[in-house]
């Protein structure tokens, strides 16, 4: 996608500006092939560049999206139980977008801080990549002005790619949630009233995991054109791309492979981590009703 963020030092040229990167320094052919070479050419913490915003996106991120999508979607229930029965069955659907769009319009702009920092590509020896802090105050600079209003109206290019994202995130919980709450209420459904604490992790996860993975597989291409959008190191175009023309352009460039591209990993990642993040939620809250029915 970037050639130049993937070259290692010791293939650019010594002098001069120009990279003397081979071609397969920055050409990925796989999962398997983008470990293999940024172990070689980063070291093994070059797999976790972007771990400290990672958990700075996830605890707040988190914390707005779970506990809102209860809120929704019990409102939205004793509602349409009420008033349209019909409607009940998509209920998490709507909750999980709702909540979604919320919490990824709070915490965006750490989430674009992170995927350019896990893009960063050292050039000198001894330059560490920047922290989150560092890498938004380095957005901003480049097209600050004089004029106050100009000044708040570029504070936009902390949203870049929000569409993109937002494109993505609403299809993917809408998907994720409306498959994952059968599984998990026929799972629990076997299982009685009176379900262990082990009978809900595992429950949970199993939907999650299955949810979470068949989300991901149907919003893969969104994903890509996300990255795209947010990887743009020119500030005048990324605030001009589009979501579409981005579609379009991979389309154009790579086909059908180009839009799945990192398919692999991104199943890789999605199954297990909706599978981890909801049934641990489900789990403290499991304990915390217990603990406080016995009181």
């Amino acid at each position: 996608m970037l050639p130049d963020l993937r070259c290692s030092l010791s293939t650019r040229a010594v002098l001069g500006s120009e990279s003397g990167c081979p071609p397969e320094c920055s050409r990925y052919k796989g999962t398997f092939d983008v470990l293999y070479k940024v172990t070689r050419q980063e070291g093994f913490a070059g797999l976790w560049r972007g771990t400290n915003a990672s958990l700075a996106l996830a605890v707040p991120t988190v914390g707005i999206y779970l506990p809102c999508y209860d809120i929704f979607r019990n409102i939205m229930e004793d509602f349409t139980t009420r008033n349209a029965p019909t409607l009940t069955p998509y209920v998490p659907l709507v909750a999980g977008s709702v909540a979604r769009t919320l919490a990824c319009v709070s915490c965006y702009p750490i989430e674009l801080a992170r995927t350019r920092m896990q893009a960063f590509k050292e050039t000198q020896t001894g330059v560490k990549p920047a922290g989150v802090r560092k890498t938004l105050l380095g957005l901003i600079n480049p097209v600050k002005s004089t004029n106050l209003h100009q000044n708040l109206q570029n504070y936009r290019i902390l949203w870049t790619g929000l569409g993109a994202q937002l494109a993505r995130d609403i299809p993917f919980s809408a998907i994720c949630w409306s498959t994952l709450e059968p599984i998990r209420r026929r799972m629990l459904g076997t299982m009685g009233d009176e379900a262990s604490a082990a009978s809900v992790l595992g429950a949970n996860f199993c939907a999650g995991f299955v949810a979470g993975s068949l989300a991901a597989t149907a919003t893969c291409p969104l994903d890509v054109a996300r990255t795209r959008r947010q990887i743009e190191k020119d500030p005048v175009k990324a605030l001009r791309m589009t979501t579409t023309k981005t579609l379009l352009e991979i389309w154009r460039d790579g086909g059908m492979k180009g839009l799945f591209t990192g398919i692999s990993p991104r199943l890789g990642r999605a199954g297990p981590s909706v599978g981890i993040v909801v049934s641990f939620y489900e789990v403290v809250k499991y304990a915390l009703h217990h603990r406080l029915g016995t009181q």
